[in-house]
């Protein structure tokens, strides 16, 4: 029987870009050039290693998000992932975390899934709650924050490096994983890759696809939302200390007072 693989994945903002919020304090993203986001990069990576060991795997990746979202599910099938699923829906806009994981556990269980891979975080959020969200949803085991993650006899294992010691952990399966960027670097997509990714499936789903109502997600249904925000101050010029023999005195009394030491 193929071990069916589901790897979820966000198109995130360019970190290098300047972001910023719009007019109802969610991300701008119209601005700002988007790209699969690095962490997720990892997830596929480890999805498609496991594939590779499977005597029969299929990968397939999601993505909840806006048109422009399928850029990263082409990214991720020119590295090898077989098939793709898009959530896109205009009343999607504002989800906040508790929401994606809806979205995505209902998606997860409309596909059929074995283990799903996700990234330790969004590179844009940045919180690392969704995928244990998505597990409790699918009522599966976690085993989160993994840099080494195999699959063997139904049995998931991983190992988990804190700051004093690593830990070996193991699920049955059905389960849900996440990698951090610890995991191994994920591969470059070839040519070849890129062309053949042009041709393998890419489903959209909307909201009522999944049996989700309107209100249980976006803006209104959301559990968090961001109060107010305030534009980054221009950067200022720095203090520039002149040594004319008191230059090391100076410096020093400058770094005190800003308590850099």
């Amino acid at each position: 029987m193929s071990l069916r693989i589901v790897v979820t994945v966000k198109y995130v903002p360019d970190a290098t870009g300047d972001r910023h919020f719009a007019d109802d304090l969610t991300v701008d993203r119209d601005d700002v050039d988007g790209l699969l986001s690095e962490l997720d990069e990892y997830a596929v990576e480890q999805a498609l290693q496991i594939a590779d060991e499977a005597d029969d795997a299929e990968v397939t990746v999601l993505t909840v998000g806006p048109e422009d979202a399928k850029d990263a599910l082409r990214k991720a099938l020119s590295m090898g992932a077989d098939k793709a699923i898009h959530v896109e829906d205009d009343d999607l806009h504002g989800t906040d975390a508790i929401g994606t994981s809806l979205v995505l556990a209902k998606a997860i269980e409309k596909a059929g899934f074995d283990l799903v891979v996700s990234g330790m975080a969004s590179t844009d959020g940045t919180m690392g709650v969704v995928p244990a969200l998505v597990a409790e949803r699918l009522g599966v085991p976690q085993v989160t924050l993994l840099s080494e993650v195999s699959v063997e006899d139904g049995t998931v294992k991983g190992r988990r490096d804190g700051d004093a010691a690593s830990e070996q952990l193991e699920a049955q399966l059905p389960a849900l994983v996440s990698v951090t960027d610890q995991s191994g670097e994920a591969r470059y997509p070839s040519f070849k890759g890129i062309m053949a990714a042009k041709k393998k499936p890419v489903e959209s789903w909307d909201l009522s696809d999944l049996d989700i109502e309107a209100e249980e997600v976006g803006l209104d249904g959301a559990f968090t939302k961001v109060e107010t925000a305030d534009a980054r101050p221009a950067r200022t010029a720095g203090t520039i200390v002149k040594d004319e023999g008191e230059g090391g005195k100076q410096l020093a009394e400058f770094l005190a007072g800003q308590k850099f030491i």
